[in-house]
């Protein structure tokens, strides 16, 4: 799973730029493969190290927009924000918004603040990104409430992570004090970036209470003075405590480090602490990494009681002191102090309620939720922002360029990336076979004459060289070095083949019919061959198209009948209502199954093979329909009979072969229901569809490859194209034959003449 990471960043200094990183190494550990989009605070930004992919000025607002475009252009599968309101740009953070509605995305963000008084505008930009994320993220249970009764936000989309700790093993302090200079000294610490609200002075004034019973006392101020603070005021909190400690006649017991330390040095004045001490002034801090970490290393804590202090020291895991009352603090620090038994049991406390907060579990979690956030996008699509339903006043024209794109001289090359020919894959059977088929049909349809018998001859001269004269098969792939790789093809390229054979033989200029049918006829006997139900539909449709010409061929008679028979036996053992499938598994091309049947039974007088295919095509409408769209099964999983259906990843050949088969069943039956079902195929394309995005990309001619929760594969292969030209050419087929309305906005797309059927 790839994962863009949204937040401040290390070198930055910054709570969340330490958490972002302590986060981005868990959920490295956890499997994940994981970028940076980093928040900058100043224009020349910071020495990043390299997962940093992209940077994001805060007070730029075009910068949230090109990150979105980035994410979305470099196919993420998910995107982990951290939400701070002061870490972006515009009035309370409001710029991130713009950054996300235009990611396609799943969204799982991740809440660092908890107001239970928010301003109308902190209310606003929350609420919408809420409304953006898939999930959301507390460290708190308080957090968790303040979401649901002061933001309304439903509970079940809101998961409670702790905030992670180092895996530190349980010792005395006396380990790390002589290494840092404390030997024989009982040592309080308070760390993190210093700031008014930290309360540093309170606990200087308890700690001149202390030092006369404990003369042996020390108090460790770690950390720098916070940056922000810094810009606008310099040193001058600092200053304030330095004189103060002056004041009080302590200097001897408090040592200020006024650096940003690193989590290895973190780790060993954690490790020296005989108490840990937040003094802190808001009560409406939902969390603190400085005292998570503390009870990560099994410390005695005192702290006021802000929210996050509440709930984490119940239960005796640390003590709770009045806020601005050092005279309550003194008394905590005493018990602690002269008390080592008690402070000992109050630390094993911590430690044990820690445990499931170390970085690599809190990693686990963390994966467990997006993965979360990516299951709920394939059971509930959203429309992805960019969405481009494509309304036409007319059936598209016939647009060849990305076919002639994908062809030279030898044949049609399997793939693309984007619309750039991947030649790395060389070419293949089953897609020459599908491109003659479409070069042939769309003749009738297109002006394009010249172009499209070029292009045919290449196709069908593939499908030549393709057949072994030894075999009597045929090959299927090839490099693209034109050397074969492999002596015979699976199934499905032979049946296609054959498809494509029976239709050139049928429909092409005199001499691809000729080139076509004695091919036909070569590989007549490899028909008798196939047994998987795909191969077999599509050598059924071929000999049905073949004998549309040459319907008189005995041979070809007689092996439609037995592909029929064989196909009708197939569908005979499923005679189950609830899955009238052949298959225990629903995966691809799956209409040109019915498809096969309707045609066999409409050319061979046999009613009771049209009625079983036309009755199959329903439930197979039914199961690939929701809310009036077109739902193909997705191939990230299938559709196992009992199982769940994968919505996604969807493909263009299945509105293709559906479009095909709705074709072919109202053509037996005259029923307007085949052609509603046709449009909502054919409008899965110019989408109508789970994310709301077009797969036909009228700029190039081709079509997009699939369709995912976030979008699209902007890769445009032979198979996707191929589908798109094929259904429009289906389309054209239908407007022809006068049920196709020949405006599509001013009125309905089909007008159907309701008579009785063939």
């Amino acid at each position: 799973m790839s994962i863009a990471l949204l937040s401040s960043y290390v070198p930055r200094q910054c709570g969340i730029a330490t958490f972002s990183c302590d986060l981005r190494n868990a959920l490295s550990a956890a499997g994940a493969r994981v970028s940076v989009i980093a928040m900058n605070d100043s224009h020349q930004g910071y020495t990043y190290p390299s997962e940093v992919e992209f940077e994001i000025r805060q007070s730029v607002l075009a910068d949230y927009e090109l990150a979105a475009e980035y994410v979305n252009v470099r196919g993420f599968d998910a995107v982990c924000i951290q939400h701070e309101f002061g870490l972006f740009g515009g009035e309370d953070g409001s710029y991130l918004i713009a950054f996300l509605e235009k990611l396609r995305a799943p969204i799982v963000s991740v809440l660092h603040t908890g107001l239970r008084e928010p301003s109308a505008g902190q209310r606003e930009v929350l609420a919408r990104v809420a409304r953006k994320s898939d999930r959301l993220v507390v460290m708190t249970q308080q957090n968790a409430r303040l979401l649901r009764d002061v933001y309304g936000i439903e509970p079940h989309t809101v998961d409670v992570i702790p905030h992670g700790v180092p895996d530190m093993s349980f010792v005395d302090s006396a380990f790390y004090k002589d290494k840092l200079g404390l030997e024989n000294k009982r040592t309080l610490l308070t760390f993190g970036l210093l700031s008014p609200n930290k309360g540093i002075e309170h606990g200087l004034r308890a700690l001149a209470k202390v030092v006369h019973q404990h003369p042996d006392v020390v108090y460790v101020v770690l950390g720098a003075t916070h940056p922000n603070l810094r810009r606008s005021h310099g040193e001058v909190y600092r200053l304030g405590l330095e004189r103060l400690v002056r004041d009080l006649g302590i200097s001897d017991h408090v040592i200020f480090h006024n650096r940003f330390v690193d989590r290895e040095e973190l780790c060993e004045y954690l490790g020296a602490a005989d108490v840990f001490v937040t003094p802190y002034l808001n009560e409406a801090q939902v969390v603190s990494g400085a005292l998570a970490y503390a009870l990560g290393c099994g410390k005695a804590v005192i702290s006021t009681p802000y929210w996050h202090a509440v709930e984490a020291l119940a239960d005796r895991r640390g003590r709770l002191v009045p806020f601005a009352d050092p005279d309550a603090l003194a008394d905590a620090m005493l018990e602690f102090l002269g008390n080592d038994t008690e402070r000992n049991a109050t630390r094993m406390r911590a430690y044990h309620y820690s445990r499931d907060a170390v970085w690599n579990a809190v990693g686990r979690r963390y994966h467990e939720t997006i993965e979360s956030a990516r299951q709920g996008r394939l059971e509930h699509p959203r429309t992805v922002p960019g969405s481009s339903v494509r309304v036409l006043d007319r059936l598209p024209e016939f647009d060849f360029a990305h076919l002639e794109r994908l062809t030279d001289d030898t044949g049609m090359l399997q793939h693309a990336i984007y619309d750039i020919v991947d030649r790395a894959h060389g070419y293949c059977t089953d897609d020459n076979a599908r491109a003659l088929i479409a070069a042939v049909t769309a003749r009738r349809h297109s002006p394009n004459h010249g172009l499209l018998a070029r292009l045919s001859q290449i196709y069908l001269a593939f499908l030549r060289h393709a057949f072994g004269r030894e075999t009597g098969a045929f090959r299927n792939l090839m490099s693209y070095e034109r050397q074969w790789l492999e002596e015979r093809g699976s199934e499905d390229s032979q049946g296609r083949a054959l498809w494509a054979l029976g239709v050139a033989a049928a429909n092409g200029n005199e001499s691809e019919r000729r080139v076509a049918a004695e091919l036909m006829r070569a590989a007549l006997p490899l028909a008798e061959t196939l047994v998987s139900p795909r191969a077999v539909a599509f050598a059924l449709l071929g000999f049905n198209a073949y004998l549309d010409r040459f319907g008189g061929e005995s041979a070809a008679r007689r092996m439609r009948l037995s592909l029929a028979d064989r196909l009708a036996a197939l569908f005979a053992g499923a005679s189950d209502p609830a899955w009238p499938w052949p298959e225990d598994v629903l995966t691809y091309a799956n209409g040109c199954l019915p498809q096969a049947l309707i045609a066999a039974g409409r050319a061979l007088g046999r009613d009771e093979l049209t009625q079983r295919g036309v009755g199959v095509l329903r439930w197979l409408i039914d199961t690939q329909s929701d809310r009036g769209r077109f739902v193909p099964i997705g191939n990230d999983g299938w559709y196992a009979r009992g199982g769940r259906r994968a919505r996604f990843d969807q493909q263009p050949i299945e509105a293709d072969v559906m479009i095909s088969a709705c074709s072919e069943a109202f053509r037996a039956t005259r029923d307007p229901r085949f052609l509603e079902q046709a449009r909502r195929c054919f409008d899965w394309f110019l989408g109508k569809n789970d994310v709301g995005v077009a797969l036909y990309d009228e700029v190039t001619g081709g079509c997009r490859d699939g369709l995912t929760p976030s979008g699209t594969n902007d890769n445009q292969g032979a198979e996707s194209t191929l589908a798109w030209l094929h259904a429009l050419v289906q389309m054209h087929e239908l407007r022809a034959m006068g049920v196709l309305a020949p405006r599509l906005r001013s009125a309905p797309l089909f007008h159907v003449r309701l008579q009785a059927a063939d």
